[in-house]
C-alpha cells in the first residue's frame, strides 16, 4: 500500500521508511534557508518575501520540530546582519515568532510524491494566515512598545491604517512564492526517490 508522506519518519506496510536521507534534509535545510535569505534582501520594502513559503515548507519536510522552525528563524536572523535591527529585543521577538509559527502549520501539508499530492487550498490557506496574523501581532506590538500612537482603541487603529500600505502586497507574495516553493521542493523529493528507486532496481 502506497502512502502520500512528508520526510517525518513515517513507513509504509512493508515498514520500509519512506523519509529522504540525512543529505538530502541538509541539502533542502541549506536552499530553504538560501532562498529565505535572498528573497527577504532582494525588496524588504514591499513585503514580497518568501519568508511564508520557506516556513511552511520546512514544517512539512523535516519530522524535527526544532530543524523546521530553525530554517525560517535562520533566514532571518542572516537577513537582519544586513537589514535595519526591530528597535527592542520584545519586538525582535515578536517578529521572529510570527516569521516562524508557519511551521506548524506546514506540518498539516503532505509534499514529495508529486504535485498533484500538494494540498494547494491548505498552502494557500496557510500562507494567507501567516500574513494576516504577521501584520495583526507585529503592529500590535508597535503600537503598544513606542510611543509613535496613543495607546487608546483609537491610537491603535491608527497604527493598523498606517500599515496597510505595507501589508498590500504581502498576502499576495505568500501565496505565490508558497507554490513556487512547495512546487519545488516536492519536484526535488520525488526525483530523488525516482532516482534511488532506479539504482536500486
Amino acid at each position: 500500500m502506497k502512502h502520500a508522506t512528508t520526510m517525518t519518519a513515517r513507513h509504509d506496510a512493508a515498514g520500509t521508511e519512506s523519509a529522504p536521507t540525512f543529505a538530502t534534509q541538509a541539502c533542502l535545510w541549506i536552499v530553504l534557508v538560501a532562498i529565505g535569505v535572498c528573497g527577504r534582501l532582494w525588496q524588504p520594502g514591499w513585503n514580497v518575501t518568501p519568508m511564508a513559503g520557506v516556513a511552511l515548507a520546512a514544517g512539512a519536510v523535516f519530522p524535527n520540530a526544532l530543524v523546521a522552525a530553525s530554517v525560517p528563524l535562520v533566514s532571518l536572523a542572516l537577513g537582519n546582519l544586513v537589514l535595519p535591527g526591530y528597535g527592542s529585543l520584545a519586538m525582535a521577538v515578536v517578529v521572529y515568532a510570527a516569521t516562524a509559527w508557519p511551521v506548524l502549520l506546514g506540518r498539516l501539508l503532505t509534499i514529495g510524491d508529486g504535485l498533484k499530492s500538494i494540498r494547494w487550498i491548505t498552502a494557500a490557506g496557510g500562507a494567507l494566515a501567516n500574513s494576516l496574523v504577521f501584520f495583526l501581532t507585529t503592529n500590535l506590538a508597535h503600537w503598544w512598545l513606542t510611543s509613535d500612537y496613543p495607546h487608546t482603541a483609537a491610537g491603535l487603529v491608527a497604527c493598523y491604517v498606517a500599515a496597510l500600505p505595507f501589508y498590500r502586497w504581502m498576502p499576495v507574495g505568500d501565496v505565490a512564492w508558497t507554490a513556487v516553493i512547495l512546487a519545488g521542493v516536492s519536484a526535488a523529493i520525488a526525483a530523488l526517490r525516482a532516482s534511488r528507486a532506479t539504482v536500486a532496481a
